[in-house]
C-alpha cells in the first residue's frame, strides 16, 4: 500500500495536472495540517482516493467552519476530518490529533494536558478496534512533533509528551506529523521511536508500507 503524506506548503508536484500519473499507485491520502481545504479537494478530486487529514494551527478561519459550526466535515469535497478521531480507511486503522502546542491562546491549539484529553476522546475507538481488529491504531496522524523528535526550542514548535505515551502504549506503525518545515535536505525528516516511525510530513512524502523499514 502506497500513502501520500503532505502537509504545511502547497507542493507544485502535487497540484499540477499531472498529479494523476505523478501518484497513480497512491491508496489513501493524509495531510497533516495547515493546508486549504481547496487544496485538499483538488487532491480528491484528481485521485479520486480517500483523504484523511487534521488542522493545523494556521487556516483557523476553515477549522472553525467545520469543527464550531457544526458545518458538513467535507464540504461536498470527499476529504475526510479525523481530529480526536478514529478511523479505519482501506484496511489501516488511523487516528487523529490536530492543532500544535498553545504559544498565543489561538484557535486548534493545547497545552501538553489538553492534549492528553484529546487523546481520551480516542480511546473508545481504539478499544473498538481492537476488539473487532485485533490491533491497536496503525498510525497516528497529528499536525506538531512529538516532544523531542523533529521539534524546535521556541514554543509554538515544541512537540506534545502526550504523542511520545500514545506510541509506548499502542505501539503505531507510524507517527504522521507536520509542522516543522524542512529547507535543508540535511534536515531529518524520519526517526524511529520504539516500534514507531515517526515521519515529517512537510510538502509531501510517499510511504510504501510494503517496503521494509
Amino acid at each position: 500500500m502506497k500513502i501520500l503524506c503532505i502537509s504545511d506548503q502547497i507542493d507544485p508536484l502535487v497540484y499540477t495536472n499531472s498529479i494523476r500519473d505523478r501518484f497513480r499507485d497512491i491508496d489513501v491520502v493524509l495531510s497533516a495540517g495547515d493546508l486549504p481545504l481547496d487544496y485538499l479537494e483538488f487532491i480528491v478530486s484528481s485521485l479520486n482516493k480517500p483523504l484523511l487529514f487534521v488542522f493545523g494551527n494556521h487556516h483557523v478561519e476553515e477549522y472553525c467552519f467545520v469543527t464550531m459550526r457544526e458545518q458538513p466535515l467535507d464540504r461536498g469535497s470527499g476529504a475526510l476530518h479525523i481530529g480526536s478521531k478514529v478511523r479505519v480507511e482501506e484496511g489501516l486503522i488511523i487516528a487523529g490529533l490536530g492543532g500544535s502546542m498553545r504559544y498565543n491562546n489561538g484557535e486548534n491549539q493545547y497545552t501538553d494536558f489538553q492534549m492528553y484529553l484529546e487523546m481520551c476522546k480516542l480511546l473508545p475507538g481504539i478499544l473498538c478496534n481492537r476488539l473487532l481488529r485485533g490491533r491497536f491504531p496503525d498510525i497516528l496522524l497529528t499536525h506538531a512533533s512529538p516532544k523531542g523528535i523533529h521539534d524546535k526550542p521556541d514554543k509554538c514548535h515544541w512537540g506534545f509528551k502526550a504523542f511520545c505515551w500514545f506510541m509506548r502504549v499502542f505501539k503505531p506503525k507510524y507517527l504522521i506529523h507536520g509542522h516543522m518545515h524542512l529547507y535543508d535536505l540535511a534536515d531529518v525528516r524520519m526517526t524511529r521511536y520504539y516500534d514507531t516511525l515517526v515521519i515529517n510530513a512537510y510538502n509531501h512524502y510517499v510511504i510504501d508500507t510494503e517496503e521494509r523499514q
